[in-house]
């Protein structure tokens, strides 16, 4: 696959799948084997992990959304994105009762492709903001 349908799929997860709330085309985005790598929220394997984590977020956060701050392509099969996900927490997120507190993380989340599907992906982004910004971890007195 070029570097442009790469940069599709990509799209298509955030547009489609994350804030379309389409969950049903994980199937189409990932392969049964996709992994994705992200300390703050392991998930299983293949679209079925991939639906799991980011419904927990849709259900947490009732108007949920991700923000594409810029996209570009590396190393042929990869796919680089900076976004920003941002709502008002409504329901439990790991263990946390709805707050009703707004918050706003910056990440950025890697895919890499092969034949039109994501195989892999890391992503990394603010979840020591995301707590702190919903009052279950303190700020430092600098961030105050």
């Amino acid at each position: 696959m070029s570097s442009d349908q790469n940069q599709k799929l990509a799209r298509r997860f955030f547009d489609e799948m994350c804030n379309g709330r389409k969950l049903n085309i994980a199937e189409e985005l990932f392969t049964p084997g996709h992994v994705n790598h992200d300390p703050s929220a392991p998930t299983g394997p293949g679209p079925d992990g991939m639906k799991q984590l980011i419904g927990s977020y849709q259900t947490a956060y009732g108007d949920a959304k991700w923000t594409v701050n810029d996209m570009f392509a590396a190393d042929g099969d990869r796919v680089i994105v900076l976004w920003t996900g941002s709502g008002t927490q409504s329901g439990e997120l790991m263990g946390i009762a709805p707050t009703k507190k707004s918050v706003r993380v910056d990440g950025i989340w890697i895919f890499k492709c092969s034949n039109g599907k994501i195989v892999e992906s890391w992503n990394h982004w603010d979840t020591l903001g995301m707590l702190q910004q919903l009052g279950v971890v303190p700020m430092l007195a600098a961030q105050k």
